[in-house]
């Protein structure tokens, strides 16, 4: 297990790039700490070659997950919240063209993708399966190399400074690990979760600069979503699969037009209320953001990117028919959203390579059951129990992406867990909390031990499930 650490709503929430946070986001970010720890130690014009190894899980679905694609970015300097996704393929194609690539945006090297990006498919790390390790030569001939874990999550460690993070040091008024620390604060304050939340958020922050970058968050939540449910066509990557949000969306609103993103809004509350009718909408809704997140777009990983429609289709479920759609009313959502996911990194995990997809989809479920029965007026004890039954029943879940893309079956997972959690919230508010014979603890630590238990084929891997039982061809992905 990683030490504890102080974990902020934005390091749960992250702003970056298609299509995973531990494959794409996590290895990108990797390099430019290696791009920063090489800025301190030389002088970067003095770099004359760069090799990136990858190993285990970044091995062998880095293709699929856009690993390599990643890593040349941040060797770039290239930042994943800021850099233009339109220009990902134009740069890429640059570099394996000419063979060069600029390093930090300034010193141009030698850099051949195809020979200095090693997939060592049968070699794995021992912290982690996530792991890569960058390797430079300077002009004198001297050779330095940094290894780094991606561990879920865009969460970075490098090896020997495991948890690393300097929010860990910081204490915070309410410190927490477990669901009992945090409702024992509930309890001794009056406060809410989201109360909670914020107060320790106020340990780094102004409070309303947390809430305009929570509001940047959801903004970016929003904009995703919007994309996807009004693009079509076809997914990169070889799989030749169709994306579906764009045409449901065009049938469920039968005709009815509208500008924007706020006039679309008030074109689907203008379909009614029907119980199929709101189902399809949470539906086309998570479709569209994993759809944008396959695609190499602009998502949130919430808490990771293959688990990214999840937490939106459910706020934005609660927005559209429920009339959720002030701001305090969001924030509050993804703040107790966020502490979820925050228990689950600190008790077991957010790596589908450590934990299978019950890490990724169970946990985001998990998060939006919580933050949308605090949303609806339940209790902390409510909203806990909310996120136990939604994990309770992602467990044992398997990450078995085909052709190591985040498409099959990844997508409609996003579906799953965004009903799941809309039902675990209803079970919650209509239950109470004392006949409860499960509680989030025992479900987190249930999930980490069923972590440990399962297969690595299981893991990331594609070298189990639905990955070796549908027919695709290789060559093409």
């Amino acid at each position: 297990m990683t030490p504890r650490e102080s974990i902020s709503v934005f390091d749960i929430f992250k702003i970056g790039v298609g299509p995973s946070s531990s494959h794409t986001l996590g290895p990108w970010k990797a390099a430019l700490l290696f791009i920063d720890w090489l800025r301190q130690k030389h002088s970067l014009n003095e770099v004359s070659y760069a090799q990136v190894l990858l190993y285990g899980s970044l091995a062998k679905t880095g293709k699929g997950h856009g690993t390599d694609i990643a890593v040349q970015l941040g060797l770039c300097g290239e930042h994943p919240e800021t850099f233009n996704v339109e220009s990902i393929s134009p740069r890429i194609n640059e570099i394996k063209t000419n063979k060069k690539l600029l390093l930090a945006g300034s010193y141009e090297i030698n850099f051949n993708p195809e020979k200095d990006i090693i997939f060592l498919k049968n070699e794995s790390l021992s912290f982690h399966p996530n792991g890569l390790t960058f390797r430079v030569s300077l002009q004198n001939g001297q050779k330095y190399e940094q290894t780094y874990f991606s561990v879920g999550g865009g969460f970075v460690v490098k090896e020997n400074n495991e948890g690393g993070n300097p929010k860990a040091a910081i204490s915070l008024q309410f410190p927490i690990d477990k669901a009992d620390d945090l409702l024992h604060w509930c309890r001794k304050t009056g406060l809410s979760i989201a109360e909670i939340v914020m107060e320790n958020e106020n340990c780094w922050r102004e409070e309303e600069e947390t809430k305009r970058g929570v509001m940047r968050i959801w903004q970016t939540m929003r904009e995703c979503m919007y994309r996807g449910c009004n693009k079509g066509g076809e997914l990169p990557g070889g799989l030749h699969v169709t994306r579906r949000a764009a045409a449901l969306n065009k049938k469920l609103l039968k005709g009815r037009t509208y500008a924007d993103d706020n006039s679309w809004i008030e074109a689907i509350r203008a379909g009614g209320s029907d119980f199929a009718y709101i189902l399809d909408w949470v539906s086309c809704f998570a479709l569209g953001v994993n759809e944008e997140n396959a695609s190499f777009g602009r998502v949130v990983t919430a808490p990771t990117n293959g688990a990214a429609g999840v937490i939106p289709a459910v706020l934005q479920y609660y927005i559209v028919f429920l009339n959720g759609d002030k701001d305090e009313q969001i924030i509050n959502f993804l703040l107790t959203a966020s502490e979820i996911g925050c228990i689950f990194k600190k008790g077991a995990t957010l790596s589908a390579a450590m934990g299978g997809c019950q890490a990724e989809i169970g946990v985001s479920s998990a998060m939006a059951a919580a933050g949308l029965t605090e949303c609806l007026g339940g209790t902390q004890r409510q909203a806990l129990m909310a996120a136990e039954i939604a994990m309770e029943h992602h467990l044992g879940l398997t990450c078995d992406p085909v052709a190591g893309l985040v498409q099959i079956p990844c997508i409609e997972r996003n579906t799953m867990g965004a009903v799941k959690a809309i039902t675990a919230s209803q079970l919650a508010i209509q239950s109470n909390p004392d006949l409860a014979k499960v509680s989030l603890d025992t479900v987190v630590k249930t999930m980490w031990d069923t972590a440990l238990d399962m297969n690595t084929k299981y893991k990331e891997t594609a070298d189990g499930g639905l990955a070796v039982h549908i027919p695709v061809n290789l060559s093409e992905c």
